[in-house]
Parts: structure tokens; sequence; C-alpha cells
């Protein structure tokens, strides 16, 4: 069943999450970055994400899903119910402008780290910025809208090393992470860098040491010591 057309859909760009489910299609409005923090496990509340408390079959004409067709697919018509299925199991589609913006702004930054830590091998001079952005247009580097730039730079600086030849600084570090917060944060120390060595403790706290550039430490001990409130043992072993 088609639904009611609710505002002027010419006249507006926006940024929507979608879910594909028994055949049809329900959107909802949505904060980009709130959207994007959520989809990155972070806890947000559902109802700062949504710019609207409704369900679309299509948001960009403004078409609302019926109450009858809710209720047959979800179960329920608590949009804050739905909308958070749609967020966790959907898509996320950004408008056009919103990710542009984002890609340009995750591009300099991206940038801006390769060229304060990286440094020419041959001369062992930092690349100068332009210098690595003709690099990223040689070599049709992507940029990620959905990921931190610190997790992107790892495999970036791989694309461009035949054109531009990097090296990077890296660091051993030491970790302990206590078990409330070991499972949820071991994904963000693979992101990184390298894990070279882990274990379990008995306690339930995870023991490891990770390499990773060294140009990324202030980032990485920023975002554990936010994630753990401080809660978190770390010692850097070497630098090479």
């Amino acid at each position: 069943m088609k639904g009611q057309q609710l505002f002027d859909y010419q006249k507006i760009d926006i940024n929507t999450a979608k879910l594909k489910t028994h055949g049809q299609t329900f959107e909802i409005v949505v904060d980009p970055d709130l959207a994007i923090d959520l989809k990155n496990k972070k806890e947000v509340d559902i109802r700062e994400i949504l710019k609207a408390q409704q369900i679309f079959v299509d948001a960009n004409k403004g078409l609302l899903a019926s109450e009858v067709e809710l209720k047959k697919v979800f179960g329920t018509n608590d949009p804050l119910e739905i909308a958070t299925k749609i967020l966790k199991e959907g898509d996320i589609q950004l408008s056009s402008e919103y990710r542009d913006k984002v890609r340009a702004d995750k591009k300099k930054r991206i940038i801006d780290m390769i060229h304060r830590n990286g440094i020419d091998p041959k001369t062992k001079l930092p690349h100068p910025a332009t210098r690595i952005e003709n690099a990223f247009s040689q070599g049709k580097i992507h940029i990620d809208e959905f990921k931190k730039p610190e997790d992107q730079v790892e495999d970036i600086i791989k694309k461009l090393m035949p054109i531009l030849p990097i090296r990077f600084a890296r660091k051993e570090i030491q970790l302990i992470i206590p078990s409330q917060y070991a499972s949820r944060l071991y994904g963000r120390v693979q992101h990184f860098g390298h894990i070279k060595k882990e274990e379990w403790m008995n306690d339930g706290s995870w023991f490891a040491v990770v390499e990773i550039p060294a140009g990324l430490q202030n980032e990485f001990f920023d975002e554990l010591n936010k994630e753990t409130h401080g809660n978190i043992d770390t010692k850097i072993l070497s630098e090479k």
C-alpha cells in the first residue's frame, strides 16, 4: 500500500536510513553524523538521530508508511522501535552534498596525517601535502565516508607506495584493558594497527602488544582513555 505524501519532496535534500524487508522498503530521515556514530557502536539516543519520528516508504517523496503495514511487518507501530531496527539492520543513505563534504574532510585529515608522520625514505624528509594530494589523484584513492581517517590510513599508504614511497615510524605499545571494556575495544585496537601478542587474563582483562604508526599514538590513547574512562594501563615498548 502506498503511503500518503507528507511534504514537497522537490525542495529537500535529506539523509536517510533504509531497510528492505518483506518485499518492501522502509525509511527514516536521520542526522547523518549521529546515525554513523550508532553504526560504529557508539551510544546515541535514537530520538536525537531522527529528524522526524515517522516511518516512510519513500522519504524523498514524503510518503509515509501505513500503520497497517508497519504492524504487519514489524509487529509494532512504535516509530522509535522500528527506527532502531532500520538503523541496525539497514543502510544509511547519505545525500550527495553531505557525502562529498565528509569525504573531503576525511581526505584532508588523512593527507595531513601522512604529511606529519610519513617521510620519503630517500630524503628522510616529509612529503609536501600537495605531492601527497597529487598521489591521491593519480592512485584514484577512495575515501570511505563511514570509516574514521585513522582506520583508513594504513590501507591508503599501501596503495600509495608504488606512486609515492612513504615510511612511517612505528611504535610497539603494551595494553591491559579491563574485562568490562575488552571485548568492545578489541576491534578498535585492530583498526589502529597490528596485534603482535595477546592474552586473556584470569580476571577477564585483555593483555596485548600492538604495533601502530607513531603518528597515531595520540588518537589511539585518546580513544582508549575515552572509552575506558581512563581505566587502562598502557606502556610504550619501542619505536622504530
